[in-house]
């Protein structure tokens, strides 16, 4: 598919309400994805999607399409943060949308319970101190 195909898609009129939100790790394979699926839940209701910051890793790797898509984006770790904000494709399409760092290292398996109670926990807290 090409970029202009896919970010027409990314500007479908019918995913709804909820807010976009990217989750980023290295290889958008445990963190992300579990992160993902936290975020879709209660309390959050977001609309999400998971990507990874390390192309020659990443199942689904980052780029200018799911950044543009999202108005928010939450990262595992600062180095996922810093990735993206030092590739100037990417960095253009994170300016002026909330980005969460978490901090949450690789060391859980997908779904992991402890996993995500950490996401939970961090990311109440992270949005406690934004309002």
């Amino acid at each position: 598919m090409s970029l202009m195909n896919r970010l027409g898609n990314a500007r479908n009129p019918y995913q709804g309400t909820h807010p976009r939100v990217l989750c980023v790790c290295s290889a958008a394979l445990l963190r992300s994805p579990t992160a993902a699926v936290v975020l879709a839940q209660e309390p959050f209701n977001y609309n999400t999607r998971a990507a990874g910051a390390a192309p020659e890793y990443a199942l689904v790797p980052v780029d200018e399409v799911p950044l543009s898509w999202a108005e928010m984006v939450v990262f595992m770790e600062d180095a996922h943060l810093r990735a993206v904000k030092s590739n100037p494709a990417f960095a253009r399409h994170i300016e002026g949308k909330t980005c969460v760092v978490l901090g949450v290292p690789d060391k859980y398996e997908y779904r992991h319970p402890e996993l995500i109670e950490l996401i939970r926990t961090r990311m109440t807290a992270a949005l406690e101190e934004q309002a």
